[in-house]
């Protein structure tokens, strides 16, 4: 789990780089912003299936099925607080460092 998020870290990292040298500083941020939004709750629900495993043996579904929900539910509002209160935002540069950071664990499955 971890290796993916990190994954996800650095790809928002690199998106954010190429989107403030094409579009400028607000690019920059709004591309930082939206990789976050994707990060940041895949984090805290790789976290919460980690502190269950170590909790018990095996690990309930409905753990999962209730964290996948928190997940979706706090990247929403993620997005749609970014939306609201980044005055300067590039939806673009939003949208696209996201879905950059979304499927980044593609990048994993090839590393061998």
């Amino acid at each position: 789990m971890l290796p993916v998020v990190l994954m996800q870290l650095a790809t928002t990292v690199i998106a954010s780089i190429i989107a403030g040298l094409i579009a400028g500083m607000p690019a920059l941020y709004s591309a930082l912003l939206g990789g976050l939004c994707c990060v940041v709750p895949n984090g805290l629900f790789a976290l919460r299936l980690f502190s269950a495993a170590q909790k018990s043996e095996s690990v309930n579904p409905m753990t999962f099925f209730i964290g996948e929900f928190i997940k979706i539910a706090l990247t929403i509002a993620l997005l749609g607080a970014v939306v609201w209160l980044y005055r300067d935002l590039n939806l673009l540069a939003l949208v696209a460092a996201f879905i950059v950071a979304l499927k980044s664990y593609i990048i994993l499955l090839f590393r061998h």
